[in-house]
């Protein structure tokens, strides 16, 4: 891993329990509104991927903040990820395996598709 301490990860049971705990990282869903109308994670915001490159600027205060980022299954919000890291965002961190394996792990009543 490297040197600095800044995970580029989290699992969805390592998110869970940090939410029980009292935390409120911001958690940001690069999905399409469509897929968040099947399923979604409580008090994340939407930023659809094919729109973030145009609106990134709307988390500009968040750039020393941690962000966690997801989608369906975890690769478009891996790229969103590091496009975040590369317009100076501190602390993004990308949910393993997205909406499905929250859905796995965390919440088996939650809807997959």
């Amino acid at each position: 891993m490297e040197a600095n301490t800044t995970k580029l990860e989290i699992t969805p049971l390592e998110l869970k329990k940090r939410l029980d705990a009292g935390e409120k990282p911001f958690i940001l869903d690069i999905r399409e509104a469509h897929e968040g109308e099947i399923a979604t994670l409580n008090n994340s915001a939407l930023i659809p991927m094919g729109e973030l490159a145009q609106r990134f600027q709307e988390l500009s205060d968040l750039q020393e903040q941690e962000i966690i980022i997801y989608c369906r299954s975890g690769a478009r919000s891996d790229r969103c990820a590091n496009f975040l890291r590369g317009q100076g965002f501190k602390n993004v961190v990308n949910l393993t395996g997205g909406i499905l394996r929250w859905a796995d792990d965390v919440d088996p009543s939650m809807t997959k598709y």
